[in-house]
């Protein structure tokens, strides 16, 4: 091995000394002189604090105690006209010096001392708003955000934060709204050489919480829980404010890893949730628990995305699923969405599904195996394109036993009880026993034919569902903004109405698609068999169920008797029954709004050759309604009529049809006995007018709750006057207009 010279050893030693002794010196003055950085760097951050978030911070006394420990205290900080949001009686942070050397700032120790966070939220008047403020415009132009660099260094941030050791007393977060509030004291936190356990009083002893774990975030390794003493933990305000109510046994989060390379920071880590419990009038009437449900989420976010990885895994019971989730910012939006689960025993996947998600379908029991796959994929700017694809496959799948619901029923004769708005209607008997069953060979084929055209034109040839109606339903919802087109054939209407209740939810609607995907792939019902319960047990007006009450209701003639137009104008009024009468004027013939729509269907079933070819639009202009039923129309104006036609069960507001009023007979004259058709007319405009009452009382609401609430990040005090007279005028617009379309 070769000697150094000596003379390289001397200049080494000439340039290395002197730098030695300058580190030294100007270790000593800023060691000297760091009572007087510190006040400096105070004055910078309140001054910006100030000037950037009208935050008044106070200090009451801030000095080193330590070489890198410096201790705070009587910190307060108010927002300009707000109420106090921070108090904190004492605090003593010490930070790590390796780190500091190179600029990032990492927490060895904290000890916090009667501390207090109170955030307010009263008639729409925010102590917090200043976390919302938009940055000032400005004429700079600023390269896009980088999201891989974005998210790697707010991990970074988050985890510097995370001090080694915790030594937390007395902390409280109080929040305070308009109609809910929540006060969390943290009695005691601890971390102490990784090991983090803490005691949460929660609104003055009504629960107990803890979060207990692992934390060791400088190795980006953190694996804690959170859950109550002897109870649920239970998130009340969540409840008011969404009306979601949730619950669960435990909670626990994990993170395993984070990675930053090649423009793409990925983020590894789990969540798993034990009796999980659920309740929202849009997911489900009643409660759904999950009784054990998890998912090893691996989080990639690049340059201009962010994505759920498809190695990451959902556990709900013994079901396992593989997602993927992916949203592409720009040059345009992307939505991205796969799941795969492969081929699981079927009895494994019933068995997982949450009690109380799906009751029809309660103790089925199966055999066979099933795999399902999901791709959807949308480019924001050609949403036309839409993919959509939506499989469940089978091998020797088939129904060992029935539970709840027999869904073998609708085979033979059985009693169907529609319901109203939650209540139960006169129940009907579907089969030959009842007179008013119509067998399908007795429907005239055009009615048959104008109802499968309009509301599924290959319901003889598809299993259950037209993925073509989904994606055009998806593709117009994402155009409107809205859920204004749906995309259900005759299969999952009959299965709605015979098995399912009326409301609309989430699980109610899963839970059709699974029935109707079972009928279908089990051939438990023949084709002609679903046609036939299906026209006998649908609404086609109010109190009209049944293609033999309807044909009778509306033209006095029986189902095999109808004409082409009377079939196409039955077929009009499946999907809103109830704005059946409105089709009509006043001498029976139809309103010219429904011209079109009779050339639309006429031209698809003659382009099949199920009619012929005609220039008079198919029968609209014979279409009569029964002379008995002329006289209950009452004038409507033609915008006022169509949208009535339109209004589906939910959002009919009144009824502008009435029934004629008798004039009373003899013996009730003399006797002077009301006629009970006049008090049944009484009785039907006193509630038309309660239901109108209820409406604007809802609307007077729901305005009320917008306007206490009005946002006022960045606005000026005439700018929030200005919103809130903005929506008092819509309310009442809306107001009138739902006064002029009840013609009150």
């Amino acid at each position: 091995m070769k000697r150094l010279n000596p003379k390289y050893i001397r200049i080494a030693a000439f340039i290395l000394i002197p730098l030695l002794l300058i580190f030294l010196i100007g270790g000593y003055i800023a060691y000297s002189k760091r009572e007087a950085l510190l006040q400096k760097a105070i004055d910078k951050a309140k001054a910006k604090a100030k000037r950037d978030y009208n935050l008044d911070v106070k200090i009451g006394s801030a000095h080193f105690t330590g070489m890198s420990t410096v201790s705070f205290s009587d910190i307060t900080i108010v927002p300009e006209q707000r109420d106090s949001l921070l108090n904190i009686k004492n605090l003593v942070v010490s930070v790590k010096l390796l780190p500091l050397v190179i600029g990032d700032i990492k927490l060895a120790d904290v000890v916090l001392q009667d501390g207090f966070i109170k955030l307010t939220n009263i008639k729409g008047v925010k102590n917090f708003d200043f976390l919302f403020k938009k940055k000032k415009d400005t004429t700079v132009t600023r390269p896009k955000v980088d999201l891989s660099e974005l998210a790697g260094n707010l991990i970074n941030e988050l985890l510097y934060k995370i001090p080694d050791n915790l030594h937390l007393n007395n902390f409280t977060i109080n929040f305070k709204g308009d109609s809910s509030r929540i006060n969390l004291l943290t009695k005691t936190a601890l971390i102490k050489d990784g090991d983090l356990t803490s005691t949460i009083d929660v609104d003055n002893g009504a629960s107990i919480w803890h979060v207990a774990g692992k934390m060791h975030p400088s190795d980006k390794d953190i694996d804690v829980k959170l859950y109550a003493d002897g109870k649920k933990v239970e998130l009340p305000i969540i409840e008011k404010k969404l009306k979601l109510r949730l619950n669960f046994d435990t909670i626990s989060t994990k993170l395993t890893k984070v990675e930053h390379s090649g423009g793409e920071t990925r983020i590894y880590g789990s969540w798993a949730v034990h009796n999980l419990l659920i309740n929202h009038p849009a997911i489900s009437s009643g409660d759904i628990v999950f009784p054990n449900a998890s998912i090893d989420a691996n989080l990639f976010v690049g340059s201009n995305y962010i994505s759920l990885d498809s190695s990451s895994l959902i556990h709900i019971k013994k079901l396992t699923a593989k997602p993927f989730i992916k949203y592409t910012l720009n040059p345009v939006k992307i939505y991205e969405l796969k799941i795969t689960t492969g081929w699981l025993n079927a009895t494994d996947i019933f068995d997982s599904f949450p009690s109380g998600m799906f009751d029809a379908l309660d103790g089925i029991q199966v055999s066979g195996k099933l795999n399902y796959a999901l791709n959807f994929y949308m480019d924001a700017s050609k949403p036309d394109d839409l993919q959509f694809d939506s499989r469940l496959s089978k091998d020797n799948f088939r129904v060992v036993k029935y539970g709840k619901t027999d869904l073998t029923k609708l085979n033979s004769p059985f009693v169907h009880t529609p319901y109203e708005r939650g209540k139960p209607m006169s129940p009907h008997l579907i089969g030959p026993e009842n007179p008013e069953f119509t067998p399908l060979e007795q429907i005239a084929p055009s009615l048959r034919n104008a109802v499968m055209t309009a509301e599924d034109p290959s319901f003889y040839t598809n299993h259950g569902f037209v993925e073509e109606a989904f994606r055009k339903s998806l593709v117009t919802d994402f155009k409107t903004k809205k859920f204004k087109r749906g995309g259900s054939g005759i299969s999952m209407q009959l299965v709605k109405n015979a098995f399912l209740s009326r409301e609309k939810t989430l699980a109610r609607k899963i839970e059709e698609i699974l029935i109707v995907w079972i009928i279908e792939n089990n051939r438990i019902m023949t084709k002609n068999r679903m046609l036939e319960v299906y026209l006998n047990i649908i609404e086609w007006g109010r109190g009209i169920y049944g293609i033999s009450e309807a044909s009778h209701y509306y033209f006095g003639k029986s189902p095999s008797e109808l004409t082409l137009g009377e079939s196409i104008y039955l077929a009009s009024i499946v999907p809103y029954p109830k704005g059946g009468l409105y089709a009509f004027q006043p001498d029976g013939t139809l309103r010219p709004g429904l011209h079109g729509y009779f050339n639309l269907i006429g031209r698809l079933m003659a382009g099949k050759g199920l009619t012929q070819r005609d220039t008079s639009a198919y029968g609209f202009y014979t279409v009569r309604l029964r002379e008995g039923l002329r006289r209950t129309i009452a004038p409507v104006d033609t915008a006022t009529a169509d949208s009535l036609m339109k209004q589906s069960d939910d959002t009919e507001i009144l009824p502008v049809l009435e029934d004629p009023v008798k004039k009373p007979n003899f013996f009730q004259r003399l006797f002077g006995k009301k006629d009970s058709t006049a008090k049944k007319e009484e009785e039907k405009q006193k509630t038309a007018k309660e239901i109108l009452k209820e409406q604007i009382e809802a609307l007077k609401q729901e305005y009320k709750v917008r306007i206490d609430n009005v946002d006022t990040t960045g606005k000026t005090k005439k700018e929030i006057r200005q919103e809130k007279r903005r929506l008092k005028k819509e309310q009442n617009d809306k107001e009138d207009e739902l006064k002029e379309k009840a013609n009150l």
